[in-house]
């Protein structure tokens, strides 16, 4: 498989990522030093241990996750196209949480101990991953608020409601349908549901015409009805930075 120029990357060239100044594009060149392709199910990264490398996600998805000590699974987050992964062990020393590809995946590889040179030689790019870091924490700040405070419709609706937008402002799918590798426990697993909740709930919103989640393609019918039983705003898409 030959390996994509940083140049001449396809998630660079659409809208959502801000764009590259030269020096920072010639940075990035020599910061990534490989591709790594995995199957579904490959282990990207695993709770407790101490990675070398971080990943930008180039194609497929993934989750992350964290196991309990009764065996118990809480799904942190759904990993999509432009993610950065594997920072925590980059500046904690050990990863806190495993992840896992749900789909074939294609990674952009980098070396975490190349993360000082970055900080010291590009401060925009330096901003960019504190950027990135926060609006990570944003976003587990809204999960919370979504399994502490919303009933099982309004979290199953405001679930698929982000990762459908995410994946159209990425012109990932056709329309209302995108793609969605994953299975009902993930969900469950994410929001704090059982399974039979879970695939009760999705059966309630498609029979209100809301949406459809069949055979690994997610089919948004209604997008604002979706919003209004989540209690969340549809916000325009801003410019953020991929590295």
């Amino acid at each position: 498989m030959t390996q994509i120029a940083c140049k001449s990357c396809p998630l660079r060239r659409k809208k959502l990522f801000r764009a590259f100044e030269d020096d920072e594009l010639a940075f990035m060149e020599r910061f990534k030093t490989g591709e790594l392709s995995v199957d579904p199910g490959t282990h990207l990264l695993i709770e407790g241990a101490n990675s070398p490398q971080i990943y930008t996600v180039l194609e497929g998805m993934g989750l992350r996750y964290k196991t309990l000590e009764n065996g118990r699974r809480q799904v942190i987050n759904f990993l999509l196209p432009g993610d950065l992964t594997g920072l925590q062990a980059g500046l904690l020393g050990e990863m806190k949480h495993s992840v896992q590809a749900t789909s074939a995946m294609r990674l952009c590889v980098f070396n975490r101990a190349d993360l000082w040179t970055l900080y010291r030689r590009q401060p925009s790019l330096a901003y960019d991953v504190t950027w990135i870091a926060a609006s990570e924490e944003h976003f587990l700040g809204e999960t919370l608020a979504t399994v502490g405070q919303r009933d099982a419709a309004q979290r199953v609706a405001w679930a698929l409601l982000k990762i459908y937008r995410r994946l159209s402002e990425l012109g990932i799918g056709q329309g209302p349908r995108v793609p969605l590798p994953y299975r009902q426990q993930d969900l469950a697993d994410a929001l704090g549901l059982s399974l039979v909740h879970t695939n009760k709930t999705l059966g309630r919103l498609r029979a209100r015409g809301l949406a459809e989640w069949t055979d690994g393609q997610l089919h948004i019918s209604d997008a604002e009805g979706m919003a209004e039983l989540a209690m969340a705003d549809i916000e325009e898409p801003s410019i953020r930075p991929l590295l």
